[in-house]
């Protein structure tokens, strides 16, 4: 409406100036200049909006920026806020976005994060992908400079693309791929809600400073909204649903287990196990953590809350762990499907491969302490990984 006033303004000063002037001719093909002039200052004007609407709000460059009041305690009790914009060297930090189709013939994960080399001379930040339906996988590598983050809450931009609890906006354009896609998330359910305390996934854990590596989880579960083309290739994810997690620190564990689907028959069904080698204090012990979410209850488990965990068996295409606290019993029964390599840090840097599985196959029975089974389900779209030497995991067991 705006528009069309102003528009009409002109046209109106244009009749009573030019009118006396020019012939009728000459009148009517100047106006239509104007006019198109007009359109096209008009259409840039909102171009430049719609681009700084795409930027981050309150956005600090990672290479660039000052002094940011208040951050460090917002990052310390936010896990999902980018953790490293102090760090300089021998530091990663990556964030998982999990996206599921609803009928399961579109599964991609998406991977954004930072590397900063041992020796701080080499920096980037990534975006890896991996379709887990054909295990393919990308790794698009930026300038550090591209890097940026929000102040205020998670929410992280690397050159056009943008990544965040609520959207996800792939903009990758190069001579060998495109990839493009807006994806939104909502009803996202929390690892803890506006009522409860805010405790990290990792306990007490996510207090020490000297962890090889730390643990988070965004998203527990949440709907899905978007589309992304790879190349001539289309995924349609609405009605999908969505995972996040993420990891930051130094290095991967030696060796590791994780296991993860929301893409259970049951609704509002999410679970979550990470068992990995821990470095403390000159020795190191199997430590894990994960949740268990049914309906609208979410049950943690792990090292920290004296839950045990047992190793019943691991090879190349079986896992079987038993998980017990003092309120429910957890069987996992895993199998291997097809893998794709992606990259993980070492030191900071992206130099170690590891397979990870995308559509695993996944039972979980959960029993509470009357040996009563109160959940059981399978899914064959789960996240597995396991990597290293799992005898390392099945030894140590106890912290030393």
């Amino acid at each position: 409406m705006i528009f069309n006033f102003i528009r009409n303004r002109i046209e109106m000063k244009i009749n009573q100036r030019l009118c006396r002037f020019i012939t009728m001719n000459q009148f009517v093909a100047f106006k239509k200049i104007i006019c198109i002039s007009f359109l096209l200052v008009f259409f840039s004007l909102g171009l430049v909006n719609f681009a700084i609407a795409q930027e981050l709000q309150n956005e600090a460059n990672f290479k660039s920026y000052t002094h940011i009041p208040g951050y460090a305690k917002k990052k310390r009790n936010n896990p999902s806020f980018f953790q490293g914009n102090k760090k300089k060297e021998k530091y990663f930090e990556g964030w998982y976005f999990k996206m599921v189709s609803p009928d399961g013939s579109s599964i991609l994960s998406v991977i954004p994060g930072i590397s900063l080399s041992e020796n701080g001379e080499s920096q980037h930040a990534f975006i890896q992908i991996i379709n887990g339906k054909t295990a393919e996988t990308f790794y698009h590598l930026f300038p550090i400079e591209d890097f940026a983050f929000s102040k205020n809450k998670f929410a992280v931009r690397i050159g056009n693309n943008y990544f965040s609890e609520d959207s996800l906006i792939l903009d990758i354009r190069n001579d060998s791929t495109s990839i493009m896609g807006n994806i939104q998330m909502s009803d996202n359910i929390m690892l803890t809600n506006h009522k409860e305390k805010k405790v990290a996934i990792m306990g007490w854990y996510r207090f020490v400073p000297f962890m090889q590596c730390y643990h988070g989880v965004v998203s527990l579960n949440h709907n899905l909204k978007g589309r992304i083309k790879m190349d001539n290739q289309t995924y349609n994810f609405d009605n999908g649903q969505g995972y996040i997690e993420k990891d930051w620190g130094k290095s991967m564990p030696s060796s590791w287990i994780w296991i993860q689907s929301n893409s259970f028959t049951s609704e509002k069904t999410s679970f979550m196990l990470s068992v990995a080698n821990i470095p403390w204090l000159g020795s190191s012990f199997t430590g894990f953590l994960g949740f268990f979410l049914n309906g609208d209850k979410v049950e943690r488990f792990g090292t920290y809350t004296h839950a045990k965990l047992e190793l019943k068996s691991s090879n190349t295409d079986t896992i079987k762990i038993i998980i017990t606290d003092k309120n429910y019993t957890y069987h996992i029964e895993t199998y291997h499907n097809k893998s794709g390599i992606l990259k993980a840090p070492v030191k900071g840097s992206m130099d170690r491969r590891i397979a990870e599985s995308v559509d695993a196959q996944l039972v979980l029975t959960v029993e509470d302490k009357n040996k009563k089974i109160i959940f059981k389900d399978s899914t064959s779209i789960a996240g597995l990984e396991h990597v290293g030497n799992m005898e390392e995991l099945k030894n140590k067991g106890k912290k030393k």
